[in-house]
């Protein structure tokens, strides 16, 4: 049996909206049930989920935090440089995790191989 993070996020008229499974496992052992893989960015009306190692998910989501800030709320723009940062750098391209995110404009995923959907 295959067990695997569910992320889904749905942008409708102006609103978002984004929810996660909340399991957490250890190889085959469930360690955690409800696990926060959602994150609210207020600041820029957006949501991020991930999938993957939560450590890893967590220097993700503020590294992307960071790009937002650095590009002003632009969430294409802070995705693509995230991505390349990503992939790029020597630490960060060994983490093990996707992010979901969106906003009332954009839904993407961004994963450490530079890809951006």
């Amino acid at each position: 049996m295959m067990k695997h993070t569910t992320i889904l996020g749905v942008r409708l008229n102006g609103k978002i909206a984004m929810g996660g499974d909340g399991q957490v496992t250890f190889g085959q052992t469930i360690v955690k049930q409800r696990a926060r893989k959602i994150r609210v960015l207020d600041k820029y009306e957006a949501l991020a989920g991930f999938a993957g190692s939560t450590a890893d998910a967590i220097t993700l989501f503020s590294k992307f935090e960071a790009k937002l800030d650095e590009f002003s709320g632009n969430l294409m723009k802070a995705a693509v440089e995230l991505a390349k940062e990503w992939r790029s750098d020597k630490v960060l391209r060994h983490l093990e995790a996707l992010l979901a995110v969106v906003d009332k404009d954009h839904s993407l995923i961004i994963s450490g191989n530079g890809d951006v959907v």
